[in-house]
């Protein structure tokens, strides 16, 4: 069993210069891995707006989406359709298909955060579904895990840019100075960004999420 992931990218359609926002979304994904490598096969775009990827474990995908949601530009934003199940290529003459019942997690999960967007929780970017046969502990896994991502996701997205920024440079362990410099402002500006976006609670969340220390 794997953690299989689809992405599809928010407002797809509006984007002026998709070619750019592609470009933008590639180099994100290949810094997260590049600063926390934990996908088996990292998001890796397919057909449409949509891009897939692998991990071992559903705290590792949890962090990782994450990540990808704090260092995003301005003006872009992934929803995240996570599923947790067996996967396994299908060979083709046009090389491997993706296939399994984490796949058809995924969907089922995307098409979910899809529907909860448009109704009471606009901010939704997240949602796990478990393929069929899943343990009693890992339905509670996932239960428990999809009431984290909703707070989670309706935190994120209430930051700014500059914050959600400054909250990847902090849980990837950046002082506040550095990010002082990087972003040209002073480090009580930092400090007062950070409080007021709830970062400290977002980084306590991860290392209760992996079993660390924050």
């Amino acid at each position: 069993m794997v953690i299989a992931v689809i992405a599809d990218i928010v407002g797809s359609r509006e984007l002026r210069d998709r070619g750019a926002a592609q470009r933008a979304l590639d180099e994100t994904i290949a810094q997260v891995e590049q600063d926390r490598p934990l996908a088996i096969h990292p998001l890796t775009p397919t057909v449409g707006d949509e891009q897939q990827g692998v991990y071992r474990a559903l705290p590792d995908a949890l962090l990782s989406l994450l990540m990808v949601q704090l260092r995003l530009p301005e003006g872009l934003a992934f929803r995240f359709g996570i599923g947790v199940g067996e996967v396994r290529p299908v060979a083709s003459v046009h090389g491997e298909l993706a296939d399994g019942p984490g796949w058809y997690a995924a969907r089922a999960a995307i098409e979910t955060v899809h529907a909860r967007e448009q109704r009471a929780v606009p901010r939704t970017r997240t949602w796990i579904v478990g393929a069929p046969g899943q343990d009693e502990v890992m339905e509670t896994v996932i239960a428990a895990s999809n009431a984290y991502v909703l707070a989670r996701d309706e935190l994120v997205g209430a930051m700014s840019t500059r914050e959600r920024h400054l909250t990847y440079g902090r849980l990837v362990g950046r002082s506040q100075q550095e990010l002082a410099a990087q972003e040209g402002i002073s480090q009580p500006s930092v400090s007062k960004s950070l409080r007021s976006a709830g970062a400290a609670a977002l980084i306590e969340g991860v290392a209760a999420l992996r079993g660390e220390s924050a």
